[in-house]
């Protein structure tokens, strides 16, 4: 997994522009309207929109970052009031000077200056402008800042499957190297095999397996590369049995998770003098669902904190299915009469 691209924490000054121009040509053309006065519109909006743009750049990049944010109620609504008075007076003197002497011209009579009347439609229309666009940068930054949460959490997610991929791994070849070790005492001559099995298992790992999901049919062949070194060590003392029903061509899997459990019916099964016997079976459900089931001996003697769920190797797998796939697989595990057995769902689409 990986982020595509990052998150800008501040809007482009463009989109400002932009956002502005088509709010003042939408008010020109709304007021024009009612009026019959385009002019008169165009001359009056000219005057307001600065206004307009001053206080909400205030209110949203100032006021409500330092009180609304740190629940300073009071204070902003304190300055937010003064701000209303100031632009009630400005804007009303400018239209006066610059536009009209009717100060009020949708009222019956022109509006006198200071008249409560005249005060209120002033301020609720400022407050109209200031809450309309304050709510839209709010939506704006949620956005933002949701998308930039959902980023973080997958690269937490990406990050820590990795961490549980590299667990496996290292223990994954020690095991391998120390098979290879007691091969090389005894002179055998499995050793070069051994290596040659190594060094297909270590390409595939370090190459090719660069992703969250990999072939089920190069897994399968990984797993079988793993029991034929298994059965290089221990000769006869390995059995295992392997049946697919169901097209597995275009089926993907987490890499390395199957492997895992198969890693510990040799870790468990295998007691002193006796045999490891395995049996997996890969199954396609309607295409939509891969269902592994894996049984094999298990030695109740073997050292382990969790005889049910072979300590951290089963701890590990589940970690990683519930980051890939949340609640929608099942992992279930079993010991029963000296047979441990294991049942996996998961989805390939």
């Amino acid at each position: 997994m990986a982020i595509k691209k990052r998150i800008k924490n501040t809007i482009p000054i463009k989109y400002h522009i932009l956002f502005w121009l088509g709010y003042f040509s939408f008010n020109v053309i709304r007021w024009g309207s009612y009026f019959d006065d385009f002019w008169y519109s165009f001359k009056s909006n000219l005057v307001e929109f600065p206004i307009h743009i001053i206080v909400i750049y205030i209110n949203v990049y100032y006021l409500i970052p330092k009180y609304i944010l740190n629940k300073k109620y009071r204070k902003y609504l304190l300055y937010l009031s003064l701000i209303l008075v100031l632009v009630y007076l400005i804007r009303t003197g400018l239209n006066y000077l610059l536009v009209t002497k009717e100060i009020w011209p949708e009222a019956e009579d022109s509006g006198k200056f200071l008249e409560l009347n005249h005060i209120i439609a002033v301020i609720l229309g400022e407050l109209y402008v200031v809450g309309f666009v304050s709510a839209i940068k709010l939506v704006i930054d949620w956005s933002i800042e949701k998308r930039k949460n959902e980023d973080l959490a997958i690269l937490q997610t990406s990050t820590e499957l990795k961490y549980l991929r590299t667990q496996i791994q290292p223990h994954f070849f020690f095991n391998t190297l120390n098979n290879l070790y007691a091969l090389t005492l005894q002179k055998s001559d499995n050793a070069p095999r051994l290596v040659i099995k190594l060094s297909e298992m270590m390409q595939y790992v370090l190459y090719e397996v660069n992703t969250s999901k990999a072939d089920l049919i190069e897994e399968i062949s990984h797993i079988n590369n793993f029991i034929d070194i298994e059965k290089l060590r221990f000769g006869d003392r390995v059995e295992s049995v392997m049946s697919i029903s169901g097209n597995i061509e275009e089926v993907s899997v987490p890499p390395l998770l199957i492997l895992s459990f198969v890693e510990n019916c040799f870790k468990h099964g295998l007691k002193e003098n006796d045999s490891v016997k395995i049996n997996m079976d890969f199954k396609i459900i309607d295409k939509d669902y891969l269902e592994f089931t894996l049984s094999n001996n298990f030695n109740p003697d073997s050292n382990t904190n969790d005889k049910e769920g072979f300590g951290i190797g089963i701890a590990n797998a589940k970690r990683r299915l519930y980051l890939l796939f949340y609640n929608n697989f099942t992992l279930e595990t079993n010991v029963k009469e000296n047979i441990y057995s294991l049942s996996l769902k998961i989805p390939v689409k």
